[in-house]
């Protein structure tokens, strides 16, 4: 399940409470000038191909990931084997899904195909499907489970089936051995982004693992969300769950004997040995950062909530990805009412994200917070240098809503210069990998008015 997320690298609020750091002031303090978009907005701009990175750890510590992820839920129930498509897996779409959202899942399939080694494709007329995809409203998801962007049920092909199986037996993955039928719920009247993204992690965890680890810094099966397309690591993952040498109910046990060679075949550049075992993050944690990062609750409780989750990670000695997302969750709760805090969260965070292998998408999240403060404290240049730094790996990850953001960031800063036909031509590129990421004309324009706020916070500093 992709959750909804308040502070979430996805929701990129950079509005106007983004301030100076020497500054706290009211949330609505700050009147921009006006964004004049063009009568009609540029293409909508989207990726083509995929760049994948493959995974740089060990294959030992690849094991140790994949038992964990294979044999859990997200709620730490336990699964007593492994469960997989023991047949090609055929894809049907339901609803009314639009036409860039059918692009995504072919571009994704063809990816599974090649990269994973999945007999996956779409399921012909009349044929049955393994998988079926059916969009729905947002409201209609969120309202039977609230804190889903979109999930995965199995044992079902509708959203009608699912209502009327739900917490039934038939729904409940641990009492599964094999896969049959499985259905992906994801809402259609979101930005293609959003639905490409659901569409990346909702169909791995229908065909494969259904956990999610926070401990992970560079897959998809992480609930910090700042993965958005499968990555290297998410294919070899599914590349070995579907290896000859496994099959749908082997226990755990089983699997982990078979995994090194499993692995050593398919990645022998990550050498061989026995899964490497790591501590289960702990449950404290996990409650205080879903707290922090959801959407329930208030502000304050949130803010306490992201305290804790920082605290609890300085207490275990973490100097990894769940320290520096309970500090990038801090911060942005931060914004606008203690600023002082929010840049040392972000700036902290980016120091152990940039101390990471693989984690450069991560430090980018970190980056467009720490080019916002940059520009509303009227230093373009040490904005533009941020931007820089982070806009290849934003590019590589496909994020269309962080490059559109950064690169508007950009385009301000390069305004404050007087470089005003550069400016002008990044604002058109930014605009159209916008129209991808926010979707709507409305959403886009709301974006660049957030950040034209920021800059004119720096143009009066």
């Amino acid at each position: 399940m992709r959750r909804l997320l308040a502070a979430a690298a996805t929701a990129l609020l950079l509005a106007s409470c983004a301030q100076a750091p020497q500054t706290t002031a009211p949330r609505n303090e700050v009147t921009a000038r006006q964004v004049s978009l063009p009568d009609t907005l540029p293409p909508m701009k989207a990726f083509a191909s995929a760049h994948v990175t493959p995974p740089m750890r060990p294959n030992g510590e690849i094991a140790g990931d994949f038992l964990d992820l294979a044999f859990a839920l997200e709620s730490g129930r336990k699964l007593p084997v492994l469960t997989r498509f023991e047949a090609p897996i055929r894809v049907a779409v339901r609803g009314n899904a639009p036409a860039i959202l059918q692009a995504d899942l072919d571009r994704l399939l063809s990816r599974l195909r090649i990269e994973a080694g999945i007999d996956i494709r779409r399921a012909a007329p009349g044929e049955g499907a393994s998988v079926t995809l059916e969009v729905i409203p947002k409201a209609r998801l969120q309202a039977l489970v609230p804190d889903a962007a979109c999930f995965v049920a199995p044992n079902v092909s509708s959203w009608s089936e699912y209502r009327r199986l739900r917490n039934r037996p038939e729904t409940d993955w641990t009492r599964m051995s094999s896969r049959s039928r499985m259905a992906i719920f994801l809402p259609g009247d979101v930005a293609p982004q959003e639905m490409r993204d659901c569409l990346h992690e909702e169909l791995a965890q229908a065909i494969g693992p259904v956990n999610d680890l926070y401990r992970l810094s560079d897959s998809v099966f992480n609930d910090d969300n700042f993965h958005t397309i499968l990555t290297g690591f998410d294919m070899l993952i599914l590349r070995a769950y579907y290896a000859p040498e496994l099959h749908s109910g082997m226990s755990r046990a089983e699997v982990a004997a078979r995994l090194p060679a499993i692995l050593a075949r398919l990645n022998p550049g990550g050498g061989t040995g026995a899964p490497v075992t790591r501590p289960a993050t702990p449950r404290a944690w996990k409650e205080a950062i879903e707290t922090a990062a959801g959407t329930g609750g208030d502000e304050s409780s949130r803010r306490r909530a992201a305290e804790r989750a920082v605290q609890l990670a300085r207490g275990a000695g973490w100097y990894d990805t769940r320290l520096a997302f309970s500090l990038f969750v801090q911060g942005r709760l931060s914004l606008g009412v203690d600023s002082r805090l929010a840049l040392a969260s972000f700036q902290e965070a980016e120091r152990i994200y940039r101390s990471l292998p693989g984690t450069e998408l991560q430090a980018a999240n970190m980056g467009v917070q720490l080019a916002a403060y940059a520009l509303s404290g009227g230093r373009a240049r040490e904005a533009i240098g941020i931007v820089d730094n982070h806009i290849e790996a934003v590019r590589k990850a496909q994020n269309a809503a962080l490059l559109s953001t950064l690169l508007a960031i950009k385009a301000e800063a390069l305004d404050m210069l007087g470089r005003d036909r550069e400016a002008a031509l990044l604002r058109l590129d930014s605009l159209g990998w916008a129209r991808y990421g926010f979707g709507s004309p409305a959403q886009v324009a709301r974006r660049m008015q957030e950040i034209a706020a920021i800059a004119a916070r720096g143009r009066r500093g």
